[in-house]
């Protein structure tokens, strides 16, 4: 495996923790910065917003620049982010550091998979594309469970401080493994956005806001509602978030082996269905503690089976302006995040118990399993069976 590739997924690993590990300490801030854990959520919504308004400013201010430089200056920017989160005196500022801290995320998916695929020897690409989406999962299987303890241990301030200390890191190695890579070819600022004239890349990116988002609604209250619903002392956390990640390893496998065998677009439909059964499920089973972790393992697995077919169709269709549709998918993803996280507070923040945050889920996952069911339909082609990225 080349160097220049593990650099990319110790990226995407940072990114992975930086993002998820609120869900694993969302009482912990919310206790220590004097909010309701609802407010507390609202800071998973900054780190998504910041997510969606990176990307098009990468293709506006960095379009012309090597590909390499780009990484650095992302993860340097990911760097003083999580940083200044650590050090944050109050609420707001933390909401404003979330925000600054989600800036590079999809700009990094979108420029590493191009420098993946270029990197590559003659026939991997895509194994190349996977290997460095595969950081993001071993963060949720590793770092976030690690980050999570950490904050109960220590502080969760400790947490994110780690998280920086983890962009250095990266940052080093990008610096020295990762080549010279030249610019994309310059289609001008508008070339770049030209796709989305088509119907099809709006149906992928909607039905990734809001099926992924469908389960963010719940797993944004995942610990509250395990702990005080399903019954879990607080210790168990840790583990039950290793098994969280656990179910994202899993999906990634799937989604990228069921895609060479289907095509991504029947894959992601009935995955996005399955995701909204198991929101169904919760609702109704949350006070059974063993079904309820089973449930959210389940989830976590729809939810990563859904991201590598969703990466590769978005890619496939945004001829002229690679890098917006590279990064696209996680657009599309922390906008689901962040409405996710919101909406599923709303039934909290009205009385009635985390369980009740699953329904606004399931509507929501619904929602994007009737999008990708009619992209299959419409524009699926039997061509991308060879074309999927293989977990």
């Amino acid at each position: 495996m080349k160097k220049s590739l593990i650099a990319l997924a110790f990226g995407t690993l940072g990114l992975g923790l930086s993002e998820f590990v609120m869900m694993g300490i969302l009482p912990d801030v919310a206790h220590d910065l004097g909010i309701t854990i609802p407010e507390a959520g609202h800071l998973i919504s900054a780190y998504a917003l910041g997510v969606c308004a990176g990307a098009p400013l990468l293709v506006l201010l960095a379009r012309t620049r090597p590909l390499k430089q780009i990484l650095l200056v992302l993860v340097s920017i990911f760097i003083v982010g999580n940083l200044f989160v650590s050090l944050s005196p109050n609420y707001w500022t933390m909401m404003a550091m979330r925000f600054i801290s989600g800036l590079p995320h999809g700009a990094f998916f979108g420029v590493g998979s191009i420098v993946a695929e270029r990197l590559a020897a003659e026939g991997k690409k895509s194994e190349a594309v996977a290997i460095m989406i595969s950081g993001m999962t071993v963060a949720n299987l590793l770092a976030v469970p690690l980050g999570t303890y950490i904050s109960h241990v220590l502080s969760w301030r400790a947490t994110f401080f780690s998280a920086a200390c983890w962009g250095l890191i990266v940052f080093w190695f990008i610096w020295r493994w990762v080549p010279y890579v030249a610019a994309l070819p310059d289609n001008g600022f508008k070339g770049q956005f030209r796709f989305l004239k088509n119907l099809a890349p709006w149906l992928l990116i909607f039905a990734t806001m809001f099926g992924n988002g469908g389960f963010f609604c719940l797993y944004s209250y995942i610990t509250p509602l395990l702990t005080q619903v399903s019954g879990f002392p607080a210790g168990e956390m840790t583990v039950i978030m290793v098994l969280a990640g656990l179910g994202m390893c899993v999906g990634n496998i799937l989604g990228g082996r069921l895609s060479d065998i289907y095509t991504p677009g029947r894959v992601a439909a009935v995955t996005q269905g399955m995701m909204c059964l198991t929101l169904v499920l919760i609702f109704f089973c949350a006070a059974n503690p063993w079904i309820s972790v089973l449930l959210m393992c389940v989830g976590t697995t729809c939810l990563f089976a859904v991201s590598a077919p969703q990466q590769l169709l978005l890619i496939q269709n945004a001829k002229g302006g690679e890098m917006l549709g590279a990064a696209s998918v996680q657009i599309a993803f922390n906008l689901g995040n962040a409405l996710g996280a919101y909406c599923g507070g709303l039934p909290i923040e009205a009385g009635y118990s985390y369980e009740y945050a699953a329904l606004p889920g399931a509507a929501s996952a619904f929602a994007g399993f009737l999008l990708l069911s009619y992209f299959s339909r419409r524009f699926e082609r039997r061509h991308f069976r060879t074309a999927c990225i293989p977990a």
